[in-house]
């Protein structure tokens, strides 16, 4: 959701300079979890593959260790110890190995003298690989993070408020998915943007003294067990520990980092390149996924030196780029195009080569019936922001300027035309799918929309176009949508041909696919554009359409 750091700046200036005790006094309580007994639990995010779990876990308290209980049929209950992920006691993970594919096992939390932490939930297993599954239904979306922020008068918003969001996830809950993938920008705080770009004094005192209720950052020490981590915390807290809660313990939840995640905005400029992030940003990027959603886990052998590939409690894991299996009906990638991009010239990319490679390889190789790539930044779509795929500007009028393939970006500071360079290699490969349908299921962008590329550069798709979905934001409040922020909309870069399937729309909302194996039932669910109570959300479906094979 990084619509430039000149977005964040107009949200804070309408949504903080009003009145800063007022943005922190915000409301602090949970939607209650019906009729399932929560205890002290503030949030549970599980990951699955065929033969594997990882859940994330924190309380709201510190405690001792607590142990997951995993029963399975009439056989004796598997007990995991777990693995401690903060300073304190809060944040836990349970990883945990060696399981039946395509069951479901009993979970239960219990502390050390077997007293209930919380209720017992369900967890299934993914499909053996070589299994014949016939059906999938995944949800996508992006954007889901943001401060809790009171709504202005005129029900103006700079993120939907927390209580929205719950009820948005509960919506798509109520569509039964098999999995989730939510696709980049989980936290919103851009602490160095925030404060240093407002030009008005008293802005820039309110949003100091709103940032600083939450605590401050230091640079110079390091994140785990200093206020850093607290400050962290306190922020993740809000904006996923209670936005999720509990409600997707039996629903597994594929977390795509994108640039926010790093608690920075991708920006370029002579004064202060925030991408690649510092040891710093990386290190807030990495305490938070350890402490609140889970890393991939891997089923097959990675290449030598792949990024964020380690072992954990036994179990083997990835934490930027990852692969979902279902059977052999569905392999899904998954990758985070901002963390770690570079900035060298023509062999530049948003990722590093190996995981290029990688994604190439496994595209070329897959045996399942469909195939669909998840990647952090849009293809398909440029904003005029400076970490994109393409070179293309737009001006503050709206008006798309010519942009010229140079290292300069056609006027965008520090392009890389590696960047548009490894796009045509991802793309040729994805296009050149000879029994799947190509598809790529976007975050990033304050919108939810859809098309078709026919031509990307000198790459002629029209045989086998490849089908792009922008999947839809969550926490997106009106002062962030493009028009309002920018006074512009997102278009097609000079370089391609793209067909509109639906228009993109400034609305959150999500994207749902049934998946079978001769066909991708794609629907795009609407929520709202301008602010509603929670209470008052109703979905609307802007567009369903099916990608067949042939």
């Amino acid at each position: 959701m990084s619509e430039s750091g000149h977005n964040r700046r107009d949200v804070l200036k309408l949504g903080l300079g009003t009145s800063a005790l007022a943005l922190s006094s915000c409301a602090k309580n949970d939607i209650p979890s019906g009729n399932w007994y929560q205890g002290d639990t503030q949030h549970i995010l599980p990951l699955v593959s065929h033969q594997a779990f990882n859940i994330k876990v924190s309380f709201h308290k510190a405690r001792a260790t607590p142990y997951l209980h995993i029963h399975y049929l009439n056989r004796k209950a598997q007990v995991i110890a777990g693995s401690q992920q903060d300073s304190k006691g809060r944040f836990w993970a349970f990883r945990v190995g060696n399981l039946s594919a395509n069951s479901k096992y009993t979970l239960q939390l219990l502390d050390k003298k077997g007293m209930s932490l919380c209720g017992s939930w369900p967890l299934k297993t993914f499909p053996a690989p070589s299994s014949q599954a016939k059906n999938l239904r995944v949800i996508s979306y992006t954007c889901a993070g943001g401060p809790d922020l009171p709504v202005l008068p005129g029900g103006r918003d700079a993120f939907r408020p927390v209580a929205y969001r719950q009820k948005l996830f509960e919506r798509m809950l109520e569509k039964q998915p098999d999995l989730i993938i939510a696709n980049g920008d989980h936290i919103y705080w851009d602490y160095r943007s925030w404060v240093e770009n407002p030009d008005n004094a008293l802005v820039k005192m309110a949003v100091k003294y709103f940032l600083e209720s939450y605590g401050s950052f230091d640079s110079s020490q390091a994140v785990k067990g200093t206020v850093n981590e607290s400050t962290l915390q306190a922020i993740a807290d809000e904006q996923i520990g209670r936005a999720y809660g509990v409600r997707f313990r039996s629903t597994p939840v594929f977390f795509i980092t994108d640039d926010h995640d790093y608690f920075d905005n991708d920006d370029a400029t002579p004064e202060l390149v925030t991408f690649p992030p510092d040891d710093f940003h990386t290190d807030l990027r990495n305490l938070l996924q350890a402490q609140y959603f889970p890393e991939y886990i891997v089923e097959d052998e990675l290449p030598q030196h792949f990024p964020g590939h380690q072992t954990q409690d036994g179990l083997q894991v990835s934490t930027h780029f990852g692969k979902i299996q279902y059977g052999n009906l569905f392999h899904g990638l998954i990758y985070d195009c901002g963390g770690q991009l570079s900035l060298e010239g023509g062999n530049a990319g948003l990722i590093p080569n190996t995981v290029e490679q990688w994604l190439i390889e496994t595209t070329q190789s897959s045996d399942c019936q469909q195939l669909i790539h998840f990647p952090s930044h849009p293809i398909g779509w440029t904003a005029g922001k400076w970490r994109e795929w393409y070179p293309d500007t737009i001006d503050s009028n709206g008006t798309m300027l010519a942009a010229v393939h140079r290292n300069e970006g056609g006027g965008k500071y520090l392009w890389q035309q590696g960047w548009w360079n490894q796009h045509q290699r991802l793309v040729q490969t994805i296009h050149q799918q000879k029994d799947r349908k190509p598809i790529v299921v976007s975050g990033d962008l304050h919108l939810l929309g859809s098309g078709v590329i026919t031509q990307s550069g000198n790459l002629d798709m029209s045989e086998n176009p490849v089908h792009t979905i922008l999947s839809g934001p969550v926490g997106v409040g009106g002062m962030g949508w493009l028009s309002a922020a920018r006074g512009l909309k997102a278009q097609h870069p000079n370089a391609l041909r793209v067909e509109d399937q639906l228009t993109p729309q400034e609305t959150t909302g999500f994207t749902l696919l049934d998946i079978s194996r001769d066909n991708v039932e794609v629907t795009l669910w609407a929520g709202t554009k301008e602010y509603v109570a929670a209470e008052n959300l109703v979905l609307r479906m802007l567009k369903r359409y099916s990608i067949e094979k042939t």
